[in-house]
């Protein structure tokens, strides 16, 4: 008997969740068929892996290292896997790629078709979620390719940054003018609306604000750009929205009146995020390309000369 890739799947999954439940779910099997698999694994290396308790679950000594080395295991059969399917071939077999929420509506619908005019062979296998997660399934191999903001910090991740993405302020469209640009003294926290806890997007908005008050911020917390664009436009507070969305959207929002801070603009860095063991450098070269040729931005206006 040795272990087994399930065994290590299943350990490695309830490692993160530290929950019997939410471990299968991801597994996509039973509770107790996840709870046998890891008994069994225990089992063969004599050692207790997991202390289950009535609050959940954590892991001894020997299970954090054991989660550990599970991750750089399930990770380089992955790449392994990836390797040996592509053979070589340029962005060819199939791509498993993580997006964030605040970049996933606005970049996607522009890069999928791209990918399939340029890269017919290649099969995308699509992931939208919060950034903490896609890292998590990144680095234990269940997915090849990141699209978020950067920094990331993670000994096993390599990152490529693409392009910076400023931040406008939304605001209810006044009834008359008001100063040209955004200022941070604007962001009152009795009126900012931001995207619930856990987005990326949410911690950056909160840095512009710098020494806000965040006791004082409202507890709603939307999940999605579009739900917080919508309370703006009905007169509900202020929001920062990158400006992505705002060139998806055509540059222009009905009832909300965008300003753009003065330089040094706020912005995120958007990039991609790899494993270092990933056996194609140029194919997140040729991505990459890909990836900032497809980004929405805003339509050069035409120059008008004299007759």
């Amino acid at each position: 008997m040795m272990l087994s890739t399930r065994q290590l799947r299943y350990f490695e999954a309830l490692s993160r969740h530290r929950h019997f439940g939410r471990a299968a779910e991801e597994c996509a099997v039973t509770q107790p068929a996840l709870s046998m698999q890891v008994k069994e694994m225990e089992a063969f290396l004599g050692v207790d892996l997991v202390e289950r308790g009535r609050n959940g679950v954590s892991l001894t000594a020997a299970g954090e290292e054991a989660a550990l080395r599970a991750r750089a295991v399930l990770a380089s059969i992955a790449d392994l896997e990836r390797a040996i399917r592509a053979r070589g071939r340029l962005l060819e077999g199939r791509l498993r790629l993580g997006v964030i929420p605040s970049v996933a509506p606005y970049l996607l619908p522009r890069l999928l078709p791209e990918v399939g005019l340029q890269h017919p062979g290649l099969e995308l296998a699509l992931r939208e979620t919060q950034t903490e997660q896609l890292i998590a399934e990144l680095a234990n191999g269940s997915l090849d390719l990141l699209i978020l903001s950067l920094p990331v910090e993670h000994p096993a991740l390599a990152t490529m940054p693409l392009f910076d993405d400023p931040f406008l302020l939304a605001i209810p469209e006044p009834a008359g003018t008001g100063p040209p640009f955004a200022s941070p003294d604007q962001l009152a926290p009795e009126d900012l609306l931001l995207l619930e806890d856990g987005h990326c997007f949410r911690d950056q908005a909160l840095q512009v604000c710098g020494a806000m008050d965040q006791k004082r911020l409202r507890r709603f917390g939307a999940t999605s750009l579009s739900t917080l664009v919508q309370l703006v436009a009905n007169g509900q507070g202020i929001t920062l929205l990158p400006d992505m969305f705002v060139q998806s959207e055509g540059g222009a929002i009905p009832r909300v009146r965008l300003m753009r801070f003065p330089e040094p603009q706020p912005r995120r860095t958007i990039g991609l995020v790899w494993r270092k063991t990933l056996p194609f450098s140029t194919d997140v070269d040729a991505f990459a390309r890909l990836v900032e040729a497809c980004r929405p931005r805003a339509t050069p206006r035409p120059v008008l000369t004299p007759l």
